[in-house]
């Protein structure tokens, strides 16, 4: 079967369940949440029960996407949703690669029956009971999309805006490689049912704080281009946090500015969490295929966007053992 193909066993799980949790990965992003509050609006308009959880607060980046003030934070919640739908309820997780990324509470969680993943990622670990992993894909909000469709749902306004900025920021508004013609049609469907192109652009790239301005300045500074320049290091302490009054998740788009630069190849952003964690996010163009430099470090993503986390070092620690990856990754693509 076509990987993008939908299983037939996810949509007649769909059609015959009238009770959904749905779920993503932990700091989502804007397919996470666009592609999750977008189900929500396609279930909900089929008279089905729909919870969407996540295990932490909501960016504030994202307020502006609709009814994302529905997504519940507290698992107790959940636990009564699924009590009261007894056997008549489905777990559906979205854009989350592996199992440990749904967060603190993932063990709870999957006991939900059956568990369902839709997801785009390289990398996908195998987690669930049923998957529909289509790597071809630009985005989760795609594959949402095409779920629409097969079941023969038009997509409401507050369901394809959602979806739009789904596609939109996974691909970098239609900039990365994982573009392809079928994105650009769904993208004109979504524009059908209302959606502004300009608008959703205006609320992704121009609604931030002064104080992510102050600590992009902080990060920028931090810049050094390394191997004949084709790789570009950034980071991040909380010490920056600090000073600028910035918060955790407006760092988001910081890696996509060394990226920019002519002779990189490969951006790597370096991120330290407060509880003795170095979160990295590595950006690619070109052949250099960053989910392998990811994998190494038990991470994982796409071929020019992945991820990694490395608890108990120091930055400068995290920082060696990326050098060497990355350096022999140049190497393999030069």
């Amino acid at each position: 079967m076509s990987e993008n193909k939908i299983p037939e066993d996810l949509l007649k799980i769909i059609q015959e369940r009238e009770h959904f949790v749905l779920l993503t990965h932990v700091h989502p992003d804007g397919d996470a949440l666009g592609s999750l509050l977008g189900l929500a609006e396609i279930l909900a308009s089929m008279g089905k029960q729909v919870l969407p959880y996540m295990d932490e607060e909501v960016s504030h980046l994202y307020d502006f996407l609709p009814n994302i003030g529905r997504i519940e934070t507290n698992l107790e919640n959940v636990h009564r949703f699924v009590e009261a739908a007894g056997r008549d309820v489905a777990a559906i997780a979205l854009d989350c690669g592996e199992a440990d990324r749904l967060g603190e509470y993932k063990d709870e969680l999957l006991k939900i029956s059956p568990f369902l993943v839709i997801d785009h990622h390289l990398s996908h670990r195998n987690y669930g009971d049923l998957r529909w992993v289509a790597s071809s894909c630009s985005s989760t909000g795609e594959m949402v999309y095409e779920i629409s469709e097969a079941l023969g749902v038009t997509p409401s306004y507050d369901c394809a805006f959602s979806l739009y900025v789904a596609i939109a920021t996974d691909t970098g508004s239609f900039r990365y490689e994982c573009t392809g013609a079928r994105t650009f049609e769904i993208a004109g469907q979504l524009i059908k049912c209302g959606v502004q192109p300009e608008k959703v652009a205006s609320f992704i790239y121009d609604n931030f704080s002064k104080e992510r301005l102050r600590l992009m300045e902080m990060v920028l500074g931090t810049l050094q281009l390394k191997f004949d320049e084709q790789a570009a290091f950034i980071h991040v302490t909380q010490d920056m946090f600090e000073q600028s009054g910035a918060a955790s998740q407006d760092v988001e788009g910081f890696v996509d500015y060394p990226r920019s630069l002519k002779s990189v190849k490969v951006a790597i952003f370096l991120k330290e969490a407060k509880n003795d964690l170095v979160s990295v996010s590595l950006r690619a163009k070109g052949e250099c295929d960053v989910s392998e430099i990811a994998k190494v470090f038990g991470g994982g993503g796409h071929r020019n966007a992945a991820g990694c986390r490395f608890p108990g070092l120091s930055l400068s620690e995290v920082r060696e053992k990326l050098e060497f990856a990355v350096q022999q990754s140049l190497r393999i693509y030069s």
